[in-house]
């Protein structure tokens, strides 16, 4: 009965780097980009997050991304997250993230960004609630987040991200991709229709880098 059940699983699991990951199918798990992208870093398996600050998907997601990369510090695996830019609607929010990745402070105030959102609901891509909530965070230099913000290395990496967005076909947030090839995300992970499994999202990447490994080299 045990042999039977287990076989009737759909999650057939593996072993790869010690950690059992879970067999996946393409256009259920994941989809494969019709048109691959070259990851920025030569040598690496891009895993890139597509978010938005104002998405609460994303803000559901963020622990568990958060822990995936905090198990996850193979070399040969680089993760990112990119600001997704639809519009120009869009572009303040981006702003924020890149700056705070110009100064250095990315893992002290990504969350902080997160909470100041979906806890006390600010709308914090407002110019003047911004500079409120800037002045108000603790080691946060108010003049260099305000020279970072309108830098020209933040509105390029801005830009950066706009075209990335349409080149990935992001159509929802949070989306994942790896290798430049491979996207999922917590959309491709809902068993019971409603709420997604985020563990499931972490084996999913975890196979689709496993899967980009034993790739031949070119």
């Amino acid at each position: 009965m045990k042999k039977f059940a287990m076989c009737a699983l759909t999650l057939c699991l593996t072993l790869s780097g010690g950690l059992a990951v879970a067999r996946v199918d393409v256009d259920k798990d994941y989809k494969v980009l019709g048109q691959a992208q070259t990851p920025e870093t030569a040598g690496k398996i891009e895993v890139l997050e597509f978010f938005q600050y104002g998405c609460s998907h994303c803000y559901d997601f963020e622990p568990a991304m958060k822990e995936w990369k905090s198990r996850n510090k193979a070399k040969d695996v680089e993760f990112r997250y990119v600001p997704t830019v639809w519009d120009e609607s869009r572009v303040p929010q981006a702003k924020i993230y890149y700056t705070l990745e110009t100064l250095g402070v990315v893992d002290q105030y990504h969350e902080k960004v997160y909470e100041a959102v979906h806890e006390k609901k600010l709308k914090i891509w407002d110019p003047e609630i911004l500079k409120t909530w800037v002045a108000q965070q603790p080691g946060l230099d108010a003049k260099k987040f305000d020279e970072a913000y309108n830098s020209f290395g933040v509105n390029n990496k801005v830009q950066r991200a706009m075209q990335m967005t349409k080149a990935y076909r992001i159509s929802g947030t949070p989306t994942v991709t790896v290798a430049g090839k491979y996207v999922t995300g917590p959309a491709f992970a809902i068993p019971d229709g409603r709420r997604p499994d985020y563990a499931r999202v972490q084996l999913i990447i975890d196979e689709l880098i496993s899967m980009e490994r034993k790739k031949p080299a070119k």
